[in-house]
């Protein structure tokens, strides 16, 4: 008789073999092996920073042994002396060492430095690149006459190695914030930038500015005659001026001397001779109406609208061209 599975007796018995592992997977080994790679670079790296930062620190190469090692440029008004003695702790210093940040905020504490750049070059020369400040005007700072840049920034002249023809700027305080100062220069920019415009120049008319108030804008110009105050409000400073230049030899004819004359009204132009000149007509004061072409200017009435000028005018170096005034 059959069996009903006659090749059962052939079949071995089926069982799970055990199969033996390492402590750690292929791909676990390949990532620690990049792992120690990483590291051993990393290490050697540290070693040979180390060993270039002791021999950038020792080398006497790098040493910036005196001050001929320090190139300064762009510096006009500044002496070289003044930059060196912002360096002055760093002669005999590896050149690596010297605090390049803390040396740019030092020069830039300097009045005529507007900015500075420190740069290290190797082996061990330092370069130093100076901005200077531009000075616009001269400024009547009380009893002295300083150089003022457009910034509102004061400025030693004596120290300046330029000379410089500018007017003089009367309402300045040395102890004033800075912004004060600034915001006054931005009115006499507008002034110089409107009597300029066309090419026209009539800045270099200018003998001294009054900007102690901003809604008042006072020049005084200087011709054959003396000195003239002339009020030009706070706007229209070219149509203004333009008035005063036309009419000037009328009002001279009649006057001879002019002391002021102001330009600040709609349609009407103030002008007050010199007192101590006697006039051609009979009048201390008048008001002069000029043609309607300047019925466009402001019509704000000072409360004053009478100024005297000031005791000195100013020439254009800072030097006295008027005589004190007798307190008219």
């Amino acid at each position: 008789m059959l069996d009903s599975e006659p090749d059962a007796q052939f079949f071995r018995t089926q069982k799970r073999v055990p199969v033996r592992r390492g402590p750690i997977t292929r791909k676990a080994a390949n990532r620690l092996k990049q792992v120690g790679l990483v590291a051993a670079a990393l290490v050697l790296v540290m070693l040979v920073g180390a060993w270039l930062y002791r021999y950038a620190e020792e080398a006497p190469r790098f040493r910036v042994e005196s001050s001929d090692q320090i190139v300064v440029e762009g510096a006009q008004n500044i002496t070289r002396s003044q930059v060196l003695e912002v360096f002055g702790s760093d002669i005999g210093r590896n050149v690596f060492f010297v605090p390049i940040g803390d040396r740019k905020r030092q020069l830039e504490r300097i009045p005529w430095v507007q900015s500075a750049a420190v740069m290290r070059l190797l082996p061990n020369q330092i370069h130093v690149a100076i901005e200077e400040r531009t000075p616009v005007a001269f400024a009547q700072v009380g009893p002295r006459i300083a150089l003022i840049d457009s910034n509102g920034v004061l400025l030693d002249a004596n120290k300046a190695r330029k000379t410089y023809s500018f007017p003089v700027i009367a309402g300045m305080n040395e102890a004033e914030p800075l912004s004060t100062r600034a915001a006054r220069m931005r009115i006499f920019s507008r002034l110089v930038r409107e009597l300029d415009a066309g090419n026209a120049r009539y800045s270099e008319d200018l003998s001294e500015v009054d900007l102690r108030d901003p809604e008042d804008v006072r020049i005084t110009v200087s011709d054959d005659d003396g000195p003239v105050l002339i009020h030009l409000g706070d706007s229209n400073f070219l149509d203004r001026y333009k008035t005063y230049i036309s009419h000037l030899q009328v009002w001279r004819q009649q006057y001879h001397k002019i002391e002021s004359v102001d330009l600040r009204f709609d349609r009407q132009v103030i002008v007050h001779p010199d007192p101590a000149i006697p006039a051609a007509a009979p009048a201390a004061r008048s008001a002069y109406a000029p043609p309607a072409q300047v019925a466009h200017r402001s019509s704000k009435t000072p409360s004053n609208p009478v100024h005297k000028p000031g005791k000195t005018a100013f020439g254009r170096h800072g030097q006295s061209t008027a005589q004190p005034t007798d307190g008219h």
